[in-house]
Parts: C-alpha cells; sequence; structure tokens
C-alpha cells in the first residue's frame, strides 16, 4: 500500500470513531456494555462502507524457480528384452530418475517410446516396433525454445521412422545410455528384402535382398531361397571384416496362379549368438491378368506422367501414354484415359461405342466441350472463354467403393473453364467443386454407370500438383497412389453391386496392423449406416475362434485384428439384419523386426551424441553421466519474480459483514427499547 491510502485508512478509522463517539457516547447519561457494543457496532459499520470505498490494494512479491527440464527417455521396445538388457535398462532409469540431485538441478520428467512417445507409465519391454525419431519430434513441440539435455537409454536399433540421428535438436546436448552387450559377436543377417506383392503368371519377379555382416574373420555362407521342400535359388556369399554387406538380386519364376509363401536363408558353418535374422518369409500373390491402360492426349502436360506413376505403383497397372491416331485396337485396353479430349478423339468415341471399354474423362484448358456434349450423354456442358480455379469438397455420402478423405479440402486447385456442368445421367458424386470456399453445387470428379458400362469424369486439370502435394504433407506418394488406383479398380471391373463388399490384404507380417474394412448397401445401393457388421476370425491349425464388431467410421466400417500369432487364417463378415455374408482368408507371415539384432547400435547413438555435443556413455557409467549433468554450469535455474495484487479484504465478505453489524445494532436497539 502507498502513503496516500494508508492515510485515507487513519482518517476513516478518525471518522468512524468520531460519528461512533458522538451518536452513542457524547452526552451519554451512562456508558453501559450495551451503549459501548453499540458504539462499536457502529464504529465497525461505518469504517466497513468507508473501506470499500478506498478499496486498499495489497501487493504481493514472490520468487518463483524455474529449474532446466531433464527428459530422460526409455526404450520400451522388445529388442531390449532380446538383448537380455531388461534388467539393466530399468535399473538406469531408476537411478537417474530418483536421483535427489538431479531433482534439485532439474525439472526431472521420465518418458518412453516403442512406435510411439508416451509417459512412462508402464515399461513392460513389450514394444513391436523402434522408433526414435518419434521421441526427437515430441522432445521438440514439448520444449519449444528451450535449452535442455537429454537421456535417452536405448540399444540404439531402429525398425521405423526417419533417421533419429538428424532429427534432434543440434543445439541441445543428447546423452545416450547404451544398454546391451557392446562386444561384437559373429552374425549374420538378412537386413531388408523387397519384393512386390503381386507377379503375373509365367513372368519372372524381382527379389532385392540386403545381407550384413558383423565379425572379425572372413567367412563364406551360403543364402537360398525355398518353397516347401523346392530350393528356387541358392548362391555362395563371401564376408570379410572389410567386406561386411551384400546386395543380392534374383529372378524367380512366377509359375503357379495363388499366394506363394517362400523363405530366405542364410547360413554358414560358423555357430551365430542369433540365428533367427538369417531366415526371412515372404510372400507373393501371382495372378494371371493385368490392366491395360490406355492414357490417350493430344498435348503434353505434366498431368500425364502424374497419373501414369500413380496407376503404376500397383504391379498389376501397365499406363500407354498415346494420341488417339496412334490406337490401333481399343481391345488391348481395359480402361480409358481420355485427357482433354478435342475433334481429335472422334475415332476412339465411335469406336468405344460398340467395345463398350470403361473410360474416365479428363477436362481442362484445352478441351472441346461442345465435342464432348456430342459424344456422351452423362453432362452438359454451357463452358466460357475464361479460366476458373475450383477447390476439391469431399462427399462423405459416396458409396461407390471405400475411400478415406485424405485432405482433399486442402489440395491445389484445379484449372478448367467457368461455366455451368449439369448432370444429365444417374451420377454419383466423390469431389464436389467450390471456387473461393463457395460451393458452386457442380462436381469436380463424378462416376456414372449406365447399362454395364462405367464412367468417371475430373473437371479440371492440374491433378499432378495433388500428388506432390500429398508427397510434401507426408512424405509419401502411397494416400494419393491408392485414391487414383482405387478409381482404375471401379473402371477396370464390370461387376454389379454387392450388397457386401470387403477390403482385405492376403498376407500380413506379424507386429503390423490387420486391418480389414466392409462397406454394406441397401436395396437401393446407398450405404447403411445402421448395419451391424460382425467378424468371426479362425485359425486353421489350432481351430481357435475370435469375434469381433466392426465399428463404423465415415464411409465403411473397420476392424483391426493385431495381435494374431504367426499362421493362416479364414474369416467371415456378417451382416446381421440381411444375414449377407462374405467369406476369406489370409496369412500372417513369422516375421518379428525387433529380433533382428544381436548388438546395441552402439556407432549411431554415439554418432547421434556427437551432433549434439553430447556424449554416449554405457550402462555401468551412469554415475559419471549424472555427475557430468550436475557439473554443466549452462543449465542453471532461473528465479522469476511474480508480483500479485489483491484487495485487502474481499469486498463480498466485508458487505456480508457490515449486514451483520448494521442487523445486530438494529436488534439490540430495538430490544433495549432505544427506538
Amino acid at each position: 500500500m502507498n502513503t496516500t491510502t494508508i492515510l485515507l485508512l487513519l482518517v476513516s478509522i478518525l471518522i468512524a470513531a468520531g460519528l461512533s463517539f458522538y451518536q452513542y457516547l457524547y452526552k451519554a447519561k451512562s456508558k453501559s456494555k450495551v451503549t459501548l457494543l453499540l458504539a462499536f457496532l457502529r464504529f465497525f459499520s461505518i469504517f466497513g462502507l468507508l473501506l470499500l470505498l478506498i478499496n486498499p490494494i495489497i501487493t504481493r512479491k514472490t520468487i518463483e524457480t524455474v529449474k532446466t527440464p531433464l527428459p530422460i527417455v526409455i526404450d520400451n521396445s522388445a529388442s531390449i528384452k532380446d538383448l537380455k538388457a531388461n534388467n539393466s535398462a530399468m535399473e538406469v532409469f531408476k537411478k537417474l530418475s530418483e536421483n535427489s540431485d538431479l531433482a534439485n538441478k532439474f525439472e526431472v520428467q521420465t518418458y518412453q517410446f516403442d512406435s510411439d512417445f508416451l509417459p512412462s507409465d508402464t515399461i513392460d519391454f513389450k514394444g513391436t516396433q523402434s522408433n526414435i525419431d518419434v521421441v526427437a519430434k515430441n522432445l521438440k513441440n514439448i520444449y519449444k525454445n528451450t535449452n535442455y539435455p537429454t537421456v535417452l537409454i536405448s540399444d540404439g536399433n531402429q525398425t521405423s521412422g526417419e533417421d533419429y540421428v538428424f532429427g534432434f535438436n543440434p543445439d541441445n546436448k543428447v546423452y545416450p545410455l547404451v544398454v546391451g552387450d557392446t562386444m561384437t559377436y559373429l552374425d549374420l543377417r538378412i537386413s531388408q528384402l523387397n519384393v512386390n506383392k503381386y507377379a503375373f503368371h509365367k513372368n519372372k519377379y524381382p527379389v532385392e535382398v540386403f545381407l550384413n555382416y558383423s565379425g572379425t574373420k572372413s567367412i563364406n555362407a551360403t543364402f537360398k531361397i525355398s518353397q516347401g521342400n523346392s530350393v528356387l535359388n541358392e548362391q555362395t556369399v563371401s564376408f570379410s571384416p572389410s567386406k561386411k554387406s551384400a546386395t543380392l538380386n534374383v529372378l524367380l519364376p512366377a509359375d503357379k496362379v495363388g499366394i506363394q509363401i517362400l523363405k530366405a536363408t542364410l547360413s554358414s558353418k560358423e555357430q551365430e549368438k542369433n540365428t533367427y535374422n538369417n531366415t526371412k518369409n515372404f510372400a507373393v500373390e501371382v495372378i494371371d491378368q493385368k490392366t491395360e491402360v490406355a492414357l490417350i492426349s493430344t498435348i503434353s502436360h505434366p498431368d500425364l506422367g502424374a497419373i501414369k506413376r500413380a496407376i503404376e505403383s500397383n504391379a498389376q497397372r501397365k499406363v500407354t501414354i498415346i494420341k488417339p491416331n496412334q490406337v490401333s485396337s481399343l481391345l488391348n485396353y481395359n480402361v480409358l484415359i481420355l485427357y482433354q479430349p478435342n475433334a481429335e478423339f472422334k475415332a476412339i468415341f465411335d469406336q468405344n461405342k460398340n467395345a463398350r471399354i470403361n473410360s474416365w474423362i479428363i477436362t481442362g484448358n484445352d478441351t472441346d466441350y461442345t465435342f464432348l456434349n456430342q459424344n456422351q450423354d452423362n453432362f452438359t456442358f454451357k463452358m466460357s472463354g475464361s479460366k476458373e480455379d475450383y477447390l476439391a469438397s469431399f462427399d462423405t455420402q459416396f458409396n461407390l467403393f471405400a475411400l478415406d478423405n485424405f485432405g482433399f479440402e486442402q489440395f491445389p486447385p484445379l484449372e478448367n473453364p467457368f461455366g455451368t456442368i449439369t448432370e444429365t445421367g444417374n451420377v454419383n458424386v466423390l469431389l464436389s467443386s467450390t471456387i473461393r470456399n463457395i460451393a458452386t453445387n457442380q462436381p469436380l470428379l463424378a462416376f456414372a454407370e449406365n447399362q454395364g458400362k462405367r464412367n468417371a469424369y475430373l473437371f479440371g486439370e492440374n491433378i499432378w500438383k495433388w500428388r506432390a502435394n500429398t508427397y510434401v504433407d507426408k512424405k509419401s506418394f502411397a494416400d494419393f497412389d491408392i485414391f487414383l488406383d482405387k478409381t482404375i479398380q471401379y473402371l477396370a471391373s464390370n461387376n454389379s453391386k454387392k450388397s457386401l463388399v470387403v477390403n482385405h490384404e492376403r498376407f500380413y507380417n506379424s507386429g503390423e496392423g490387420i486391418e480389414i474394412t466392409a462397406q454394406y448397401f441397401n436395396k437401393n445401393y446407398e450405404l447403411d449406416e445402421k448395419a451391424r457388421l460382425t467378424i468371426s476370425v479362425t485359425n486353421k491349425k489350432t481351430k481357435q475362434v475370435k469375434n469381433y464388431d466392426l465399428l463404423r467410421t465415415s464411409n465403411a466400417f473397420k476392424v483391426n485384428l493385431d495381435g494374431l500369432s504367426a499362421g493362416n487364417y479364414t474369416f467371415t463378415v456378417k451382416e446381421l439384419n440381411s444375414n449377407s455374408v462374405y467369406s476369406s482368408g489370409f496369412e500372417v507371415l513369422d516375421f518379428n523386426i525387433e529380433k533382428q539384432f544381436v548388438n546395441p547400435d552402439w556407432n549411431k547413438l554415439n554418432q547421434l551424441a556427437n551432433q549434439t555435443k553430447g556424449k554416449a556413455f554405457l550402462a555401468n557409467q551412469t554415475d559419471v553421466l549424472i555427475k557430468q549433468l550436475l557439473a554443466d554450469e549452462s543449465y542453471k535455474a532461473i528465479q522469476k519474480t511474480l508480483v500479485k495484487k489483491s484487495p485487502l479484504i474481499d469486498w463480498v465478505w466485508l458487505l456480508v459483514l457490515i449486514a451483520i453489524s448494521l442487523g445486530t445494532e438494529w436488534f439490540i436497539r430495538k430490544y433495549n427499547g432505544l427506538l
């Protein structure tokens, strides 16, 4: 309080005392206890009212100490247990997190990670993936603009995510605490095997294999690819201390239709500590047909290359870019993509009236809309000469095939002449168009089906920007490529709609997510949101049956069957209201990526420490790490002075006390006959 406030309070006391003295004690015949009590009550009431008017403010200063955060992150993946380092990892984790000296200097916060980054509530070393990069990304978000050290308790063996060495902030020190036996053991490993999911009958399909070796002497190893008792490929590979890796490219024959389960094996006469990583199972589905797509255009445009690459990301598709006058026979193709058609496409449209091949028409600034009005019956075009940018809006009621909205509204606009597009046929709209967030009530991407012939329409050019935008946002073309693949899959099939449609893979790796999606359509072929779908999964060997409910999503029903052990499974999806049934099967391949390691990756963790100006330690050097953290003068606590201003007395309670005082005074005067 300042001097003025104190003077006002003293004046208020004098005024209240003077008035109460004058009213009850001045010229009073007797000064009884009742009179003194009344004088006090009057003094309190007057002083309280004056106190409300003055409202004195009290300023309090408090000092707050802000400590430097110290995140201690422990690897919760199964590789820690496989390296028999789980006990030592927990020991050093507790030693660090419970150290009182560290707690006095730092704000110690503990986390765990496997495929995700979580608080260290339950550490059981059962994680099926190791993603150290997720630690770097989360710490950057949690401690923005903060200088802090990080203690990383891990074996450094990453099985998913981006390279973690350059993921951490180089200005914040990382102290890797390496757990596991760092002694070098002789080990042969199939580190990676790349193969397409699909191959075509009577062709050969490539298999790319990456082999690794750790050891101190030269050895010869035998690499085999077998199917059952048959050896499809066998060769000898030499390794030495100077040659620790090898890459093999093998061509295998696709002579049987269906799913082919194969095994790659790397072995030698030397004894190894870990032989699990010497074998890798993989599978290929051999199919007896391929979708031929003709991408017909009279102009050159970036869209052509983007569409071709996206469609051919599925090995079942082949795209041929060709001009209209170069097409010898439409019967060589399963799907036609007519890019910005004009009068030169006249022969293509005429031939297709008899061939009835499903087609996808893509329009743009070079499209002849008068020609289109004359050669198709699903839309009528009234277009102007001016150009316009059209943004996409996803229609959640679209039900021709299952497709998630992976961000259509955030894509760059497509360019098309401004005008009116009117539907004249049976059309299903997947994407509507908007102009500067104003809905046009016109389609951007639509599908039509008439008398068994299917057509798709995209009204705008520059779809290549959508594919590029997908990669920028998600570091992968996968979502866009799947979107185009499903479009081609719909056009490549002339099968009539089924009431129950189920999508699933033929094989999965153990530890991966096993997701099955389903759609159920009513008699009007509308997606039935009230459908009740269940799935029954049976292990062929053990005959164990598991039942699940499929959960509703935006435009489909989904179930995750994570945790299934390796083996063959059959399943049945049933819609309970109509008793519609779909039955099929899949195989879970025996593969545990966390069992691939025989040593911690000391070199990678040491590289991370050097990159961030930290230092790597072994589990038995925990005390040295603690001393270094305590001795580091760059991490000092910061004291902040907080100034809080508050009223001397809460006005509500003071008002209540004044009311009680005045009421008490009135009752006493009334009781004693002074009124």
